[in-house]
Protein backbone atom coordinates (compact mmCIF):
# COMPACT_ATOMS: atom_id res chain seq x y z
CA UNK A 1 0.00 0.00 0.00
CA UNK A 2 1.34 3.42 -0.97
CA UNK A 3 1.45 6.04 1.75
CA UNK A 4 -0.49 9.15 0.77
CA UNK A 5 0.40 12.59 2.03
CA UNK A 6 -2.01 15.39 2.70
CA UNK A 7 -1.41 17.61 -0.31
CA UNK A 8 -1.96 21.35 -0.66
CA UNK A 9 -5.03 20.53 -2.73
CA UNK A 10 -6.43 18.52 0.18
CA UNK A 11 -5.75 21.45 2.52
CA UNK A 12 -7.73 23.57 0.04
CA UNK A 13 -10.63 21.14 0.42
CA UNK A 14 -10.54 21.82 4.16
CA UNK A 15 -10.30 25.59 3.63
CA UNK A 16 -13.24 25.59 1.23
CA UNK A 17 -15.28 23.48 3.66
CA UNK A 18 -14.71 26.09 6.38
CA UNK A 19 -15.59 29.06 4.15
CA UNK A 20 -19.39 28.69 4.59
CA UNK A 21 -18.87 28.81 8.34
CA UNK A 22 -16.97 32.08 7.94
CA UNK A 23 -19.89 33.43 5.89
CA UNK A 24 -22.34 32.40 8.61
CA UNK A 25 -20.19 34.20 11.15
CA UNK A 26 -20.22 37.32 8.99
CA UNK A 27 -24.00 37.20 8.69
CA UNK A 28 -24.34 37.00 12.47
CA UNK A 29 -21.49 39.39 13.32
CA UNK A 30 -22.40 41.96 15.94
CA UNK A 31 -25.85 40.55 16.60
CA UNK A 32 -24.95 37.58 18.79
CA UNK A 33 -25.57 38.36 22.41
CA UNK A 34 -28.21 40.98 21.68
CA UNK A 35 -31.73 40.50 22.96
CA UNK A 36 -33.95 38.62 20.52
CA UNK A 37 -36.77 41.10 21.08
CA UNK A 38 -34.39 43.87 19.93
CA UNK A 39 -33.40 42.04 16.74
CA UNK A 40 -30.38 40.21 18.17
CA UNK A 41 -29.45 36.82 16.81
CA UNK A 42 -32.06 34.18 17.60
CA UNK A 43 -30.28 30.89 18.17
CA UNK A 44 -33.64 29.19 18.76
CA UNK A 45 -34.69 29.96 15.16
CA UNK A 46 -31.49 30.88 13.31
CA UNK A 47 -32.83 30.26 9.80
CA UNK A 48 -35.88 32.44 10.38
CA UNK A 49 -33.66 35.15 11.85
CA UNK A 50 -31.30 35.00 8.86
CA UNK A 51 -34.24 35.08 6.44
CA UNK A 52 -35.34 38.42 7.95
CA UNK A 53 -31.94 40.06 7.51
CA UNK A 54 -31.26 42.71 4.90
CA UNK A 55 -28.21 44.42 3.44
CA UNK A 56 -24.78 42.97 4.00
CA UNK A 57 -26.05 40.37 6.50
CA UNK A 58 -28.46 38.96 3.90
CA UNK A 59 -25.69 38.98 1.30
CA UNK A 60 -23.32 37.16 3.69
CA UNK A 61 -25.99 34.53 4.23
CA UNK A 62 -26.51 34.21 0.47
CA UNK A 63 -22.74 33.87 0.04
CA UNK A 64 -22.84 31.08 2.63
CA UNK A 65 -25.47 29.24 0.62
CA UNK A 66 -23.59 29.67 -2.65
CA UNK A 67 -20.36 28.55 -1.03
CA UNK A 68 -22.03 25.36 0.19
CA UNK A 69 -23.33 24.79 -3.36
CA UNK A 70 -19.81 25.00 -4.81
CA UNK A 71 -18.35 22.38 -2.46
CA UNK A 72 -19.44 19.07 -4.05
CA UNK A 73 -17.98 19.85 -7.46
CA UNK A 74 -14.70 21.11 -5.97
CA UNK A 75 -14.37 18.12 -3.64
CA UNK A 76 -15.06 15.68 -6.46
CA UNK A 77 -12.71 17.43 -8.88
CA UNK A 78 -9.81 17.36 -6.41
CA UNK A 79 -10.40 13.71 -5.49
CA UNK A 80 -10.74 12.64 -9.12
CA UNK A 81 -7.59 14.53 -10.08
CA UNK A 82 -5.70 12.80 -7.27
CA UNK A 83 -7.05 9.39 -8.19
CA UNK A 84 -6.03 9.87 -11.82
CA UNK A 85 -2.58 11.02 -10.69
CA UNK A 86 -2.73 14.53 -12.11
CA UNK A 87 0.39 16.65 -11.92
CA UNK A 88 0.49 17.56 -8.22
CA UNK A 89 2.02 21.01 -8.62
CA UNK A 90 -0.62 22.07 -11.14
CA UNK A 91 -3.38 20.56 -9.02
CA UNK A 92 -2.16 22.38 -5.92
CA UNK A 93 -1.93 25.70 -7.77
CA UNK A 94 -5.40 25.34 -9.27
CA UNK A 95 -6.88 24.34 -5.92
CA UNK A 96 -5.27 27.39 -4.28
CA UNK A 97 -6.64 29.53 -7.09
CA UNK A 98 -10.12 28.15 -6.51
CA UNK A 99 -9.98 28.92 -2.78
CA UNK A 100 -8.69 32.46 -3.36
CA UNK A 101 -11.37 33.08 -5.97
CA UNK A 102 -14.07 31.82 -3.61
CA UNK A 103 -12.76 34.11 -0.84
CA UNK A 104 -12.86 37.01 -3.31
CA UNK A 105 -16.40 35.94 -4.26
CA UNK A 106 -17.53 36.19 -0.63
CA UNK A 107 -15.94 39.61 -0.20
CA UNK A 108 -17.51 40.91 -3.40
CA UNK A 109 -20.88 39.45 -2.42
CA UNK A 110 -20.87 41.06 1.03
CA UNK A 111 -19.73 44.39 -0.48
CA UNK A 112 -22.56 44.22 -3.08
CA UNK A 113 -20.29 44.29 -6.12
CA UNK A 114 -22.55 42.10 -8.21
CA UNK A 115 -20.89 42.31 -11.63
CA UNK A 116 -17.40 41.60 -10.27
CA UNK A 117 -18.82 38.83 -8.09
CA UNK A 118 -20.32 37.13 -11.15
CA UNK A 119 -17.02 37.32 -13.03
CA UNK A 120 -15.20 35.75 -10.07
CA UNK A 121 -17.88 33.05 -9.81
CA UNK A 122 -17.34 32.15 -13.48
CA UNK A 123 -13.55 32.12 -13.03
CA UNK A 124 -13.86 29.79 -10.03
CA UNK A 125 -16.10 27.48 -12.04
CA UNK A 126 -13.56 27.41 -14.89
CA UNK A 127 -10.74 26.65 -12.43
CA UNK A 128 -12.83 23.82 -11.01
CA UNK A 129 -13.38 22.41 -14.51
CA UNK A 130 -9.62 22.68 -15.12
CA UNK A 131 -8.98 20.69 -11.93
CA UNK A 132 -11.37 17.99 -13.06
CA UNK A 133 -9.77 17.77 -16.51
CA UNK A 134 -6.19 18.04 -15.27
CA UNK A 135 -5.54 14.32 -15.45
CA UNK A 136 -7.42 13.76 -18.72
CA UNK A 137 -5.27 11.78 -21.14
Amino acid sequence: MTAMRFTIAYWCVLASALLPIVCAGLAKYGSVGGARRDGGFDNHNPRNWLARQTGWRARANAAQQNTFEALPFFFAAVIIAHLLQADQTRLDLLALGFVFLRIAFVILYVCDLAAARSVVWILALLVNIAILLLAYR
